[in-house]
């Protein structure tokens, strides 16, 4: 597992270095990233079950497909997400605190050491790279971090000796994946190239609406750093219940979106 880990790890950053040197097409990061989550699948680090309201679930073969689209997916909503100075890396700092917090607190020895360490290292960067930056993530930052985050997290439920639920890290990134996912379903809806650059996540429609970029970048901390106390609350519930956990923090961020959109119509911020 850990030669998985590695292995994947240093596959993905190599490949987004590679795009940060020579802009690639979309197709090209996109077929790339596949490479080294089915590496990370060859390796076992795979969801075994899940729970639910209604009791664990076991996945069978069914959680590859599940660690596949959960990898990849997060890997690009990080990316994704790294729009405004301090934003990624800060999110990281909080993440991985929280992260190292839990399952240290659950008896990891292997997960609670990788989340120190990518603690330490993003903690160091946002010295440089709190606005304004002087350097930035790039590719090989922010796409890094979120399969690193995605990764350990399957490890961390079936694999370290902490067993900490698989949810925690859902509900750690739960602004990424919300905003991602929600700006990915608007634009295809509307038909657009989803595959091409824009400035129409929420949190860049927040700061081209009046709210400075300091502004935008705390008020995600701060949405971070309260999931991160629901994480906590997570685990010290039964397992058939965690799933409920996620419904106030969607209920914000639908909330959240709504008031976005009332300032994007009130000072005529162009979405397409």
């Amino acid at each position: 597992v850990l030669y998985g880990f590695v292995f994947s790890a240093l596959l993905i950053s190599i490949i987004s270095l590679v795009d940060d040197i020579s802009e690639q097409t979309a197709t090209f990061k996109a077929f790339t990233h596949m490479i080294a989550v089915v590496v990370v699948l060859y390796f076992g680090i795979v969801l075994d079950e899940l729970s639910s309201p209604f009791g664990d679930i076991p996945l069978g073969w069914v959680g590859y497909a599940i660690s596949f689209f959960w990898i990849i997916g997060l890997t690009n909503a990080y990316n994704f997400m790294d729009g405004l100075d301090g934003l990624a890396g800060g999110v990281a700092v909080i993440a991985s605190l929280f992260f190292m917090i839990i399952t240290f607190h659950e008896g990891s020895s292997f997960v609670y050491i990788i989340s120190y360490s990518l603690l330490a290292g993003a903690l160091g960067f946002m010295f440089l790279n709190y606005p304004p930056a002087k350097i930035i993530l790039g590719d090989v930052g922010a796409a890094f971090l979120g399969f690193a985050f995605a990764v350990l997290a399957i490890i961390a439920a079936r694999y370290d000796e902490s067993k900490t639920s698989f949810l925690v890290m859902p509900l750690l990134m739960f602004n990424f994946i919300y905003d991602t996912s929600f700006t990915f379903i608007r634009r295809l809806l509307k038909g657009e190239k989803v595959t091409e650059a824009h400035r129409t996540h929420l949190y860049q429609l927040l700061n081209r609406s009046g709210y400075s970029h300091l502004e935008v970048v705390l008020t995600q901390y701060c949405m971070v750093f309260l999931q991160g106390l629901g994480a906590i609350w997570l685990i010290n519930i039964p397992g058939n219940e965690r799933m409920l956990v996620f419904v106030p923090f969607l209920v914000f961020q639908v909330a959240y979106t709504y008031a976005v959109f009332l300032r994007v119509r009130k000072y005529n911020v162009d979405i397409n």
